[in-house]
């Protein structure tokens, strides 16, 4: 995906050209002795002059997003067997329920960020037991305690668990017989068939989460804009912008696309950033769509600004605006700060709203 530059480092460039240019004008013109120090007469009407607004003024930079269901994730087979049963494209999985069947036996959605790695039993302590005790509870089964120890009490309330699923009632959890994910799951495409035999590492079928949010791939180098619930706005195909917030923000490494003579680029780090849309019902009728994100860096609210081309370089240092008075000028001191979209926020003895400055042309 290719991000759109603001305006922003276009207008600081040219401003810098025009202060440079400008260090001759102002040194002539001088703060130094005299009473009508810093004042001059103009020599006829300024050729092009613009006024000083109070403004909002935010740094901001747009970059494709693509509306959908987030990231999709693949759920591999840790058994051998054949497939016998797959949720329809489309359709939802919950916490507890088949995620597909191999040799008719079912292979269970659990919630968690743990991968199952390894059989749980009794004597086996852990994180990935506590996760999986969690997710009994939930389910509703007894007698043992949520912790990290797999006992003899947690095995019982599997044998209940595994006589409502139709599982040999072993009190032992297989890695291959769950899979986890942080939450309900949209089953997307299949990567088998019915029928199909099975081994550990072969693709079953792909999924994703169930709300609609917009993903946005963007360089490290860009990075800095992607801070977690952080606030962008989002322009629909419609037009129409709707405001979200950045809810996860991810490394990915990408695998480089093949060449002419078949072999792979080299691979790419991208920060992939999920957004999620503050009111859904603004998506309603779009599935999946490209869309624009515009992320807000940083904001400066009721300032003073000025266009960047009427900053003057001052010899003394710093930077200055010419102000129009009647038929005179003089060259105001101001202190800079945000500059965005072709402008730039002042603050200086003197200054107001309204004012007029000059823009040199």
């Amino acid at each position: 995906m290719t991000i759109r530059r603001s305006r922003l480092r276009a207008a600081v460039t040219g401003g810098v050209v025009l202060l440079l240019a400008a260090v001759g004008v102002v040194a002539a013109v001088g703060f130094g002795g005299g009473a009508d120090a810093g004042r001059a007469q103009a020599g006829g009407a300024p050729s092009a002059t613009a006024t000083v607004t109070r403004q909002t003024l935010a740094d901001s930079e747009t970059a494709d997003g693509e509306l959908g269901y987030g990231t999709t994730r693949t759920a591999t087979a840790k058994l051998s067997g054949t497939v016998t049963a797959l949720p329809a494209t489309g359709s939802t999985v919950r916490r507890g329920k088949a995620l597909y069947l191999v040799d008719n036996e079912e292979v269970v959605l659990l919630y968690g960020g743990l991968p199952a790695y390894r059989t749980l039993a009794p004597g086996v302590e852990g994180g990935d037991v506590a996760q999986f005790e969690k997710n009994l509870e939930a389910l509703g089964y007894t007698g043992f305690t949520v912790d990290d120890e797999y006992t003899v009490a947690t095995a019982d309330a599997v044998r209940e668990w595994q006589e409502d699923l139709g599982l040999a009632e072993t009190g032992r959890v297989e890695p291959g017989r769950i899979v986890y994910a942080d939450r309900e799951v949209r089953v997307e495409s299949h990567q088998a068939d019915l029928g199909d035999l099975t081994k550990p590492g072969q693709a079953v079928l792909t999924y994703t989460g169930t709300s609609r949010v917009v993903t946005v791939e963007l360089d490290v180098d860009d990075q800095r804009l992607a801070k977690r619930d952080a606030k962008v706005s989002v322009r629909l195909p419609d037009g129409r912008a709707v405001p979200g917030t950045i809810s996860t923000v991810e490394t990915v490494i990408q695998a480089g696309s093949a060449g002419a003579n078949g072999q792979s680029g080299d691979a790419e780090t991208k920060v992939e950033v999920t957004v999620a849309v503050t009111d859904p019902k603004a998506l309603t009728g779009l599935d999946q769509a490209s869309v624009d994100v515009t992320f807000t860096v940083s904001e400066r609210r009721d300032v003073l600004t000025v266009p960047v081309a009427a900053l003057l370089a001052l010899a003394e240092g710093g930077y200055g605006v010419q102000v129009v008075e009647g038929d005179v000028s003089r060259v105001l001191a101001v202190t800079t700060g945000l500059f965005a979209d072709g402008r730039v926020e002042v603050t200086g003895t003197d200054l107001a709203e309204g004012t007029t400055v000059v823009v040199p042309t």
